[in-house]
C-alpha cells in the first residue's frame, strides 16, 4: 500500500464528515495482526479523552498539519506539558510510554497522523479514561 496525499486527503474528508470529527485508515494485514497500526485523520474540535494505554507505548508521527498533545498527571488531574508535532516543527514525532495519560488536539484541518501500539486492538476501558 503507498501511503499518498491523495489518501490522506479522502481520510481527511472523511474525518470532516463524522460526527467525531475524525477517521483512521487500519494498516494492519489482517484482523489476526498482533499490532496496531493505523493512519489516524483529526480535524480541530475532536474530543478525545484524556487517556491511557496501560500496556503498550504509543508511537505517533506526524504526517501533515500540526497537533498538540497534551500530558497529564493522574493524581492532581493537570496538564503537565504540551508538545506540538508537525512534519516540519521541531517535533515530528513521539513516543508515549505505556500508562502515561494524554490526549491530542488538531490546531490544523487536515491533520494525519501514523500511529503503532504493541499488541492486538483493545478498547479503551472506564479505567483508563481520566476523569476531570
Amino acid at each position: 500500500m503507498k501511503i499518498t496525499q491523495a489518501l490522506l486527503d479522502d481520510l481527511t474528508a472523511k474525518a470532516k464528515a463524522s460526527p467525531r470529527l475524525r477517521m483512521n485508515l487500519d494498516l494492519r494485514n489482517s484482523a489476526d495482526d498482533q499490532s496496531q497500526r493505523m493512519l489516524n485523520a483529526i480535524e480541530p474540535g475532536s474530543e478525545l479523552p484524556i487517556h491511557r494505554h496501560k500496556h503498550t507505548s504509543e508511537t505517533v508521527v506526524c504526517l501533515r498539519g500540526r497537533l498538540v498533545w497534551e500530558f497529564y498527571d493522574e493524581l492532581e488531574r493537570i496538564c503537565t506539558e504540551t508538545i506540538e508535532l508537525s512534519p516540519n516543527g521541531q517535533v515530528v514525532a513521539l513516543n508515549v510510554p505505556a500508562g502515561q495519560w494524554h490526549t491530542v488536539r488538531a490546531l490544523e484541518s487536515g491533520s494525519v497522523i501514523l500511529e503503532m501500539k504493541d499488541g492486538a486492538y483493545e478498547p479503551i476501558s472506564d479505567e483508563d479514561i481520566l476523569q476531570m
